[in-house]
Parts: structure tokens; sequence; C-alpha cells
């Protein structure tokens, strides 16, 4: 279903949600192309907020020079002020990679990376269909392994020069056991030396051996975010067909392991809204990982070249007002359990820039 309505609506999460979709008609000082996470943002804070939002020039809003969104005159209710461009992207490595290719700006706060830039289902028919990893690494703007020593020469630079407080570290999938968490682990335990009080978020499969998740707690991340996008095997298969494979009593066990090990609240799963579920059954999955412990980022599909939806299955945006009742339902779930995004010590949903949760009041007070 695509979003046809693009007129300004009272409510912040269906605004919210429509400049997730739609984007906005400004320049960013901070940007993001292909890659795991947010592509094709610019970062911005809402109401003091954090918020990854494309850069659209077709977009229906406009960011003004008076720090205002507004479309066709109307106000959507947003002070905002683009995330200044920080200092540590100005310096490189002795042997000459820029810091900017090792580890990224995300919202106003938040470091964020991809250990290794490859994976081991980015064949075609492997690939999660809204996937661009190797996307930034086939245009020369990142380095396919970051290294231990990389990573921690970087965050301490970041941590000194722009007040970066925490730390989101992903990786591709590899084909060992661990799935790429012990690389996870040595990263953390370098960076960890280098800046003790930086909070880290490690992001990966639920790994073969459950031990590991254990490993990369005693490393010194934080907290964890195991993601697995949908609860629906019919959904997985279609989106996901390499990590369907998986079966979700797996995830289940490395979910509840995780909480185990890294204590209530301070494990994730990301859960994207438009890929073909009933909005019923989102919510119940939501509230399925709420009862175990898990914080549910719910984030809307987005159309991104260099992904197969796109630039093959031509997958529409979803329509902005079911996202944003399904956002809601969601906070108010995420609310009576007392499960604050903020209350993470670091990761997506500390952060919120991805998604309406914050506006719904899910990700802070």
């Amino acid at each position: 279903m695509t979003t046809t309505d693009t007129s300004p609506d009272t409510s912040p999460v269906t605004n919210r949600v429509r400049l997730a979709l739609l984007g906005v008609r400004s320049d960013a000082p901070v940007t993001r192309s292909g890659g795991a996470g947010p592509s094709d943002d610019g970062h911005f804070l809402l109401n003091g907020l954090g918020a990854a939002i494309p850069r659209n020039p077709d977009s229906p809003f406009v960011l003004d020079g008076t720090g205002r969104i507004s479309a066709d005159g109307a106000d959507l209710g947003f002070d905002v002020e683009p995330v200044a461009r920080p200092r540590f992207y100005d310096l490189s490595t002795a042997d000459g990679v820029a810091y900017e290719k090792i580890a990224k700006l995300h919202g106003k706060d938040v470091l964020a990376t991809t250990v290794v830039q490859t994976c081991m289902r980015y064949d075609e028919s492997e690939r999660c269909r809204f996937c661009a990893i190797e996307e930034s690494l086939n245009r020369g703007t990142t380095v396919a392994v970051k290294t231990p020593a990389m990573l921690a020469e970087v965050a301490e630079a970041a941590h000194r020069l722009d007040g970066v407080s925490q730390m989101v570290m992903t990786t591709g999938t590899s084909r060992g056991r661990d799935r790429g968490a012990r690389h996870l682990a040595r990263c953390v335990r370098a960076i960890k030396d280098a800046v003790p009080d930086l909070q880290i978020q490690v992001q990966c499969e639920p790994p073969a051996e459950l031990s590991t998740i254990t490993d990369l707690h005693d490393a010194g991340a934080g907290s964890i975010g195991i993601h697995v996008e949908s609860m629906d095997d019919g959904v997985r298969r279609r989106w996901t067909p390499g990590k369907s494979r998986v079966p979700l009593d797996e995830y289940r066990a490395a979910w509840r392991e995780a909480v185990r090990v890294f204590g209530w609240n301070q494990v994730s799963t990301y859960l994207i809204l438009g890929l073909g579920e009933k909005d019923d059954e989102v919510v119940a999955a939501a509230g399925e990982l709420i009862d175990m412990g898990v914080y549910p980022f719910v984030v809307p599909f987005r159309p991104l070249a260099g992904t197969l939806a796109t630039d093959v299955d031509r997958v529409p945006a979803p329509d902005a007002d079911r996202v944003a009742e399904v956002t809601r339902r969601v906070a108010d779930r995420l609310r009576a359990a007392g499960m604050r995004g903020e209350d993470q010590r670091a990761g997506c949903a500390a952060c919120g820039a991805c998604s309406a949760l914050n506006s719904a009041g899910a990700c802070s007070a």
C-alpha cells in the first residue's frame, strides 16, 4: 500500500512517520549513503531528539530558515536543528584511512560502525531484500574490516572531540558458528580499554553457541541487538531468505539468554513495518518480545536504492497512517511495561533516531 496523503497532520507520530517515508528538502552536514543501517539520511534533532530523515528533493516537506519543517506553508510542529559535522571526521589513521570510513556519527551523540562490511548472505538468492550492507563498500566510503585498533582510535577521538556517549557496532554475518560475534567482542574490548565510559551496543544474528552472548557482555558491551525484522515465517522467507533458515525458536533462545546476561530492557530487535503482516500480528509479536524483556524497535520499511526490494521488486513505501497506528499501539505496550528506550545503555532504542517511537513517547520520558 502506498502513501498518497501528504497533507500535514496534527498527530506528531503520523508526521514523524511521513518524514521517515517521504524525507525532507534540506541539506544536512551529517549524512550517510548505503550500508547496513539508516541509509540516504540526514541527521537532525526534532524537538531535541535525534532523527534520521531521508534527503529527498521531491519531498512535500521543507526545512525553512526558521528551523521549522512545513508543507504548503503548514507547520508540522517540530523544532529542527541539523546535527553539526563532527570534528573527528577531519582525522585519519597513520596509514591514511579517514576516520569517517571507520565509524559514522548517528543522531547527536552516537558512533556507529559495521565491523565487517561483507555478509555471507549477500548473494541475491540469500540477501535480505531491504539490506544494502555492501553498497557503501562498493562506493569506497568504508573499509571491509575494521580492526579493534582502528575502532579504538576513532572512538577515543569521537568521545574526546565531539562528546560521543555511546556506540553501536553491527556486523555482516560470517560463516563461523559465532556468526561474527567473536570479532565484535575483540573490538568491544579494545574500545573499552581506550574509552572506559563509552557505552556500547553490539548487534548480530543469534550465535550458534549461546555462550558467545556472555563473551560479548564480558568484553564490555552494555546492551545487545539481535534483529529478526519479522516474527512471521512467511514474511521472513520472502524478505530475509538466508536469515529465515535460522528458526524463530533459535532467536527466542538467544533473546532469553541475552536478557539473562544483559538484563531486562538491555536487549532489542528490529520489527520492520510494511513487509506484509497484518497490524494485529505485528502488535502481538511486539507484545511477546516485551514479555520476554526485549525492546521491539519498530521502524517503517523504506525503499532505498541499492536494495533488492527497490531495484528489483519495486516495493512501495507502506501507508503512513497504518505505520503510525501500529507504532502507537506498540508504544502503548512499552509504556505499560515500563520499558523505555532511553533506559538502554546504548543502541538503536536508546538513540531512537530511526523510529517514530520517540514521538509516541516510548523511547524517552
